[in-house]
């Protein structure tokens, strides 16, 4: 009797398991998976995962070594001798390194030395602040010194008040080694101050060791230029945007060969992520968004000939490719995400079209879940255009019964919402929590063409706007859906399209969640940091009266103008160190609510930037976010 029994309880048992879904503190426990490279003998792959540590608030790091065809991963206490250093000159003489260099006077001590306990600091520009810091008189500067013990480092841009590598995310990719090891390429924003926050005017300088001169290697472009590296050939490759002060133009591949710059990208309708040489020089592998999915891409380069350049997609599917580790043999190794799953390495058999997993950091976590189920729907927008809406659907989704729906407002404003893997803005958990997910690709995301990632400039709350309403509008036809519990959430351009919606959706929505968005165009020019993004989204400052296109930015698609049209509860969520979008806009946004009588909450994060990085801040994050969301909706 006993072993009858044990057949269904065991089936029983494992059903249950099956049923398990994502939840915020299984979320931060997951592995982050970060490639550092292929190791020197090109038989394993290099890798970090970093894990989170609620109780702990913070994160700790292990490094392994896995097989490239795939095997058990092996925890290794030092990377250093496994994989290739770029920052090791070719000829193995010299190591190149950044760091930080005290070069103006800013803090009030500086400038009155006897007045030591004074807090009090000084600027005669902008750029005073970036991001989350202070600038303190501080540089990143480009160093290198002879391979051995005790060397001296030499600054190459020793007295120059300019950053290398740019802040704030700069690394060591922003510089390399010439493959004669006699130069230095790096990027710089040569600008200092007011100059500096207008502009995206970054340049690749060459430095010459035996001279100590400088040269710049793409003067005559006046936008952004990324990325250097050599191809196996030896011919300087890097990124490339044309206009100074638009930080989401068409990022093209660029190639200097015999004197001439060759834009191999220049016919193809999108935008480059980042990209890297085949062994043999005569490819070069990118990733771009596409049709709401990141996918790799090849361009060959037929150098002078008179073979035509062609690009061409490579993968397909719902997913997004990520990092480009490296290469073995037939094979290129990256990562993977989906809605679904955090990045996992994965190689890609460019012979065969197949994918194989190599890495399972997370693997079993999600076997034991019942994952979201991800659908594409293709929405008519206003204008006639066909728009790709992502819906993620609960868990054991049953289409006889209804579910509060969330429209899912993407920042940038020129992000790709693609089928990327957040720890905050998790689709999953959404779902998980028994909300469909609306998440439309509406016009300013790149994936769909370079005009319709355009067409939100300067017009931020025109036909966008209307994009997500076509796209919730259509989605709450459906059965499943309950129209009268509908909610809107979104952060950064996200969080200003919340504060917009909210003037103007005419009842559709019974609740709204804004996070780190912009709700007075006004005061968001006059404190953001980087004045080259609202000079550029925004058609130029406030006070250009005779500007009709700024002028409207200011006024007709101004939240703070929408205020009295407020009707739903909002919660209100602020970073403290958000540079970006300043502490002022969460403020007045919350105080608008409060004075107006309408149910809002102000949740903020003295110490977090325009995300939220520390492990229980995240945990309450998410923890008042369905709250909020089971109290209004």
């Amino acid at each position: 009797m006993k072993k009858i029994l044990f057949i269904p309880l065991l089936m029983m048992s494992l059903t249950a398991m099956a049923q398990n879904v994502m939840t915020s503190e299984l979320l931060w426990k997951l592995g982050r998976v970060t490639p550092l490279g292929i190791s020197k003998d090109g038989k394993n792959i290099v890798y970090k995962v970093t894990t989170p540590s609620v109780q702990e608030n913070k994160s700790d790091s292990k490094f392994y070594i896995l097989p490239v065809n795939g095997g058990n991963p092996t925890e290794v206490k030092d990377t250093k001798n496994l994989l290739k250093d770029k920052n090791t000159s070719p000829d193995g003489k010299y190591i190149v390194y950044n760091e930080e260099v005290k070069i103006e006077k800013v803090h009030g001590k500086d400038f009155y030395p006897e007045l030591e306990k004074s807090d009090v600091q000084i600027y005669d520009g902008l750029n005073y602040r970036h991001w989350d810091t202070w600038n303190e008189g501080k540089y990143n500067h480009v160093f290198y010194k002879e391979n051995k013990e005790g060397s001296a480092g030499i600054d190459i841009l020793k007295g120059e008040n300019f950053d290398s590598p740019q802040k704030p995310f700069g690394g060591d990719e922003d510089y390399t080694w010439s493959p004669d090891s006699k130069s230095i390429l790096y990027v710089s924003k040569k600008k200092a101050g007011t100059d500096y926050a207008v502009s995206t005017n970054t340049n690749i300088f060459e430095y010459n060791l035996e001279t100590g001169k400088t040269s710049n290697r793409t003067e005559e472009n006046l936008g952004y230029d990324t990325a250097p590296q050599f191809s196996p050939t030896g011919n300087l490759t890097w990124l490339q945007m044309k206009r100074d002060g638009y930080e989401a133009d068409k990022n093209d591949l660029m190639v200097s060969f015999k004197g001439m710059k060759m834009n191999l990208t220049a016919n193809w309708d999108g935008t480059v992520d980042h990209f890297i040489w085949s062994p043999d020089g005569k490819k070069i592998y990118f990733v771009a968004p596409i049709d709401g999915t990141k996918q790799l891409f090849e361009v060959n380069f037929p150098g002078l000939t008179k073979i035509a350049i062609s690009v061409r997609q490579i993968t397909t599917g719902d997913f997004d490719v990520n990092d480009l580790v490296g290469f073995s043999g037939d094979k290129i190794i990256v990562t993977k995400t989906d809605m679904n799953h955090a990045a996992e390495i994965f190689s890609y058999n460019l012979n065969k079209n197949t994918w194989k997993q190599i890495s399972n950091v997370n693997t079993a976590t999600y076997n034991s879940l019942a994952l979201s189920k991800t659908e594409r729907r293709y929405v008519t927008t206003t204008d006639g255009k066909k728009m790709l809406v992502w819906v993620v659907l609960p868990p054991n989704f049953d289409a006889t019964k209804k579910y509060p729906t969330l429209l899912y407002c993407q920042g940038g404003p020129q992000s790709a919402l693609t089928q990327f893997y957040s720890y905050r803005w998790n689709l999953q958990l959404m779902a998980a929590n028994g909300y469909i997910v609306v998440a439309p690709n509406r016009r300013g995301m790149p994936g769909h063409g370079v005009e319709w990632n355009e067409q939100i400039s300067k017009d931020w709350g025109g036909q966008v706007i209307n994009d997500y309403l076509s796209a919730i509008d259509d989605v709450a036809k459906e059965k499943y859906v309950d129209a009268s519990r509908l909610g809107c959430v979104g952060a950064s351009y996200g969080g200003y399209s919340v504060f917009y919606l909210a003037g103007i959706h005419n009842n559709r929505f019974k609740t709204f969640i804004a996070h780190d968005g912009v709700f007075n165009t006004q005061s968001m020019f006059g404190t953001t940091e980087e004045v080259f993004f609202s000079n550029w989204d925004f058609g130029g400052a406030y006070w250009e009266k005779d500007n009709v296109v700024a002028q409207k930015a200011y006024t007709t698609f101004n939240p703070m103008t929408l205020v009295e049209k407020w009707n739903k509860p909002i919660l209100i969520i602020q970073g403290g160190k958000d540079f970006r979008v300043p502490i002022g806009q969460g403020q007045e946004a919350f105080q608008a609510a409060q004075l107006r009588g309408i149910k809002s909450r102000f949740l903020y994060f003295p110490e977090e930037n325009h995300w939220v990085l520390k492990p229980q801040n995240a945990q309450v994050w998410q923890g008042e976010f369905f709250k909020w969301l089971k109290e209004t909706l």
